[in-house]
């Protein structure tokens, strides 16, 4: 199994796995419920029927939103920047499967039969859950996924060109930190690559450059000159871009650029 989408969409989906953390809130949410016996079913329910009816109910909804938010990060990746807006729109996607889980299970539990539109309104209803539940897993656990969603292999003499589109891949003209990707700037386009910035700073020895900010590397060649805004460092490239230096970086750039 060496598809990239493939491999990056397992390891992100081996993290909520492996995560005491996730599974710890997961079991609390089942108790809570099958403890409180909402939407009727303290009523009609014992509480070894409520703790089973919740487990199954929450198990098929929790595995769905996670496999759709997983495969919609990976897929639109490239498209939207925002891992967090990739996430939602696959939880919120998943709002529809799940509405016909949940009738499913209501079926199992009470016999009672599902029909077209009450599995949309139940998709409804779930839609404001899963966006809660897409908030809740990317603020714990983002820096993990990101972790897991990037290449695993950073090979000594690597070039991040390597990493593009054929058709993207020309002289390298900057980097720069967007979100948890790396925006990598070539003569013949751009491309967002899921790479930290440390390490593709690693993969840009084949061209000479500097790094003048925290988020910004710049090819040699690809500087046009450097000036002051309001007192601010700021280099100016061939395409017209301004790029920020920090103060950091600053005598690094006085010395090689002026």
């Amino acid at each position: 199994m060496n598809h990239p989408f493939l491999q990056s969409t397992l390891r992100e989906l081996q993290v909520f796995l492996h995560s005491r953390r996730f599974w710890g809130i997961f079991a609390a949410i089942v108790l809570l419920f099958a403890l409180t016996g909402p939407y009727g079913t303290m009523e009609r329910m014992g509480f070894g029927e409520r703790l089973a009816y919740w487990l199954s109910l929450h198990a098929f909804a929790w595995a769905i939103a996670i496999l759709c938010a997983i495969f919609a990060e990976n897929l639109l990746r490239g498209v939207i920047v925002s891992m967090f807006a990739r996430m939602m729109i696959g939880s919120l996607a998943a709002a529809l499967p799940i509405g016909f889980a949940i009738g499913l299970v209501d079926y199992a539990f009470t016999s009672e039969p599902t029909t077209l539109e009450s599995g949309l309104q139940r998709a409804l209803f779930s839609m404001p859950l899963c966006a809660l539940f897409c908030f809740l897993s990317y603020m714990a656990m983002n820096e993990k996924i990101a972790e897991a969603a990037a290449p695993q292999e950073n090979k000594p003499g690597a070039s991040i060109l390597d990493r593009l589109k054929p058709e993207n891949r020309g002289p390298l003209l900057r980097l720069s930190v967007r979100d948890h990707y790396t925006e990598v700037v070539t003569s013949r386009g751009r491309e967002l690559v899921l790479l930290r910035f440390a390490d593709a700073l690693k993969e840009t020895a084949a061209t000479s450059g500097l790094r003048v900010h925290r988020s910004h590397w710049v090819a040699d060649a690809h500087v046009e000159g450097v000036r002051r805004d309001n007192g601010r460092l700021m280099i100016l490239t061939r395409d017209g871009t301004e790029i920020p230096v920090s103060r950091s970086y600053a005598e690094h750039v006085r010395r090689r650029f002026t």
